[in-house]
């Protein structure tokens, strides 16, 4: 088995909209996001190389200084108040972290199809997304592409 692990950190604000608690304020954190892909061999391109670490981390990095969204939130949807270009929509009910880490998880995904596509390799993909020093969460599956 062969793996590539790549960790980033980004700091982004969101607000989860219905929730009954302080959360449901705007606020940021400075998230850490960690995304391992192993194979039994990783296919390679012209220098030999799997898939570059950066494009990974570029993948968390487009949230950073950004605010994630939802389709509910219509307020930061608004054009005419907040710049389109500082705000990254998420899939779901709310940009909690389950839906951060989906949207990296997606991320990741789609590099591979880019890079790689339509060779039939089995991967394991996981990605956790650390919201606070003492929460995160975790998706792991298996995809092929």
């Amino acid at each position: 088995m062969e793996r590539i692990i790549v960790k980033a950190k980004f700091n982004a604000g969101h607000r989860q909209l219905g929730y009954p608690g302080k959360c449901r304020f705007v606020h940021g954190h400075s998230w850490q996001g960690q995304v391992v892909l192993s194979a039994d061999e990783l296919p390679r391109d012209e220098l030999d190389m799997s898939i570059d670490f950066g494009d990974i981390k570029n993948v968390m990095r487009t949230l950073d200084h950004k605010m994630l969204v939802t389709a509910h939130d219509t307020t930061f949807l608004d054009a005419g108040l907040f710049e389109p270009e500082g705000i990254v929509m998420l899939k779901g009910k709310g940009p909690s972290v389950e839906n951060v880490a989906r949207h990296v998880f997606d991320g990741v995904v789609a590099l591979i199809q880019q890079k790689y596509p339509g060779r039939g390799i089995r991967y394991l993909l996981a990605v956790t997304i650390q919201e606070t020093e003492n929460n995160s969460f975790r998706i792991e599956e298996t995809v092929t592409i």
